[in-house]
């Protein structure tokens, strides 16, 4: 079997498209562009009809030292070169769990999902990385299939691979893939006290312990208990990896 179809089935192959979907695509991949050049995170785009990149952004995180038009040409042949040999198994089954998963949702609903999961990254230097991806669905064809998928990488704040979730536009929960289970399982969405928002503001600013304590006139023992309260909260173990979860989990 061709390596790149293993991750195509008949649930996420896309047969055919219609001109009327197809007037959708108009210029969308201008905005895309200049969003990317707001951002620190790599972009890219899926095509399910193509089974291609339609689009790569430059951002060196996700390019493993290639240019991203090098990245654009090897499509799907990217994963089996760039990602490490246990995690590509991994990602072959949140492909898998994943378009089962919006097979079950109404088709008008599809595009207000998102998945996110972690997988390392071996560039041309043999240097890993682990990173956080995070997929949209961005065109719906006729028949409710997923056509293209708007994604965003950027460096992960956990520890492992992994840690699949779907989550829902404006929806307090979101739903967690077991995959020795390989079931779904829904849990509550974490929220942040004001407290807690209120200290990584600051800590994203630069302010130190002392600083933040000085500035909203508590001690720096209270700011400590409420970092580690905030710590266990979100699963992490420094107040770097906290803004990182913060701002990737739109906490913030």
């Amino acid at each position: 079997m061709n390596e790149v179809n293993s991750f195509f089935s008949l649930k996420n192959t896309v047969q055919s498209i219609s001109n009327e979907e197809s007037e959708q695509l108009s210029n969308y991949l201008l905005a895309i562009d200049a969003f990317s050049r707001t951002t620190y995170k790599s972009i890219y785009v899926i095509d399910y009809h193509q089974q291609c990149f339609d689009y790569v952004s430059d951002n060196p995180l996700f390019l493993c030292g290639h240019t991203a038009q090098e990245v654009k040409e090897m499509g799907y042949s990217f994963y089996f070169k760039f990602v490490v040999e246990d995690d590509l198994d991994l990602l072959l089954k949140i492909n898998k769990a994943g378009f089962d998963f919006y097979e079950r949702i109404a088709v008008e609903e599809r595009p207000l999902y998102t998945i996110s999961y972690d997988f390392r990254l071996k560039n041309n230097d043999g240097n890993i990385i682990l990173v956080n991806h995070k997929l949209t669905p961005l065109f719906i064809n006729k028949d409710g299939k997923i056509w293209k998928s708007f994604c965003i990488v950027s460096l992960s704040e956990k520890q492992s691979s992994g840690n699949i979730k779907i989550y829902k536009q404006n929806e307090s929960k979101y739903w967690n893939y077991d995959l020795e289970g390989d079931f779904w399982e829904t849990s509550e969405s974490i929220t942040l006290t004001d407290r807690e928002k209120e200290i990584l503001y600051l800590s994203i600013q630069g302010l130190t312990v002392g600083d933040i304590a000085r500035r909203i006139f508590i001690s720096p023992d209270t700011v400590k208990f409420h970092r580690r309260k905030l710590f266990d909260k979100l699963g992490v173990a420094n107040i770097t990896e906290a803004i990182s979860f913060a701002t990737n989990n739109r906490l913030l």
